[in-house]
């Protein structure tokens, strides 16, 4: 019998470890992948591929950079929104909230995380964009058209600023999910040590958010993370412009947009492998913007852990 469960723990290991191979297998094909197809670009633009701004397929000129502007421009704009949001959410719905109230908003917020993106973008269209076309945008000409940031004229669905509110609404329920995890993994005690000394709730909220800063931090690079690689919605109401301007009501492109706007067009090999070396780019930063996130998150739950079992 012995020998038998020995048999039995060996294959049932060899077969969880098959599966968790898996993962890393996807992985490493998909970036073989991409870097085989993407040598052709590699091997004629080089680093001018990522610091061009000309972008003309039928010349096989091709220069990524209006497409990373886009999209950091348009995630900065998603983060300097959404972080402030998100992480008043979370706070309310950890520090003071009664449980009654707490659990429906936390579902709510669970509920926006996943609404697909497709249905944002739609919502964009008809009614952000007459938003800030009829009222967000004249104010903000108005007020503040001195600063280049707001020159020119409102577009509605083809500006980067409709693509940074866009992504903001979808990336406030992520951040505000993990703050709100992080916040709760905080012991107790520390609250309750803290309002024995006479702290008020103000002063005790900013001790817990600042035990609890690196995962705040992971949980706002996490949501970077999720910007940068957003497709459907930001590419419905940005505009899809290769052009570099600093004016938030000008149109614009991000990586991801560009690459399902071009691909079913993309029949030349110099074209299609462009169009590919822009995913590796997108594919890789992502790839270390979630890492790192994952690494500060983590940080916080082991600290969180010694003080406990101190």
């Amino acid at each position: 019998m012995a020998k038998t469960g020995t048999i039995g723990d060996t294959i049932f290991r060899t077969i969880l470890i098959i599966f968790a191979s898996t993962i890393l297998l996807i992985v490493v094909a998909m970036i073989y992948m991409m870097a085989v197809n993407s040598m052709p670009t590699i091997r004629a633009f080089g680093i001018s591929f990522l610091t061009g701004s000309d972008w003309k397929p039928a010349s096989n000129i091709f220069g990524a950079l209006p497409f990373i502007f886009g999209t950091v421009v348009s995630s900065l704009i998603a983060l300097i929104i959404a972080v402030p949001i998100s992480l008043g959410i979370a706070i309310f719905l950890v520090e003071q909230a009664p449980k009654k109230l707490a659990t429906p908003i936390s579902f709510m917020v669970e509920l926006l995380a996943a609404i697909p993106s497709v249905v944002y973008g739609l919502w964009g269209i008809f009614v952000l964009a007459p938003f800030l076309v009829n009222y967000l945008g004249p104010f903000l000409q108005t007020y503040l058209g001195w600063l280049p940031l707001f020159e020119g004229s409102p577009k509605g669905t083809g500006m980067m600023l409709t693509g940074g509110i866009i992504m903001a609404i979808m990336v406030t329920p992520i951040i505000t999910a993990v703050v709100r995890d992080v916040l709760e993994v905080v012991p107790t005690t520390q609250r309750e040590a803290a309002l024995a000394l006479g702290a008020t709730q103000w002063e005790t909220t900013k001790i817990v958010l600042g035990n609890a800063a690196s995962g705040i931090a992971g949980a706002i690079v996490l949501g970077l993370g999720r910007a940068l690689g957003e497709t459907m919605a930001v590419t419905m109401v940005i505009g899809n412009s290769p052009s570099i301007s600093a004016s938030l009501f000008d149109p614009a492109h991000t990586i991801a947009s560009v690459l399902a706007a071009n691909f079913p067009e993309a029949t030349d090999e110099m074209y299609l492998s462009a169009l590919i070396e822009m995913g590796l780019v997108l594919f890789l930063v992502t790839f270390i913007v979630n890492g790192l996130a994952k690494l500060l998150v983590a940080k916080v739950a082991k600290d969180s852990g010694t003080a406990k079992a101190t």
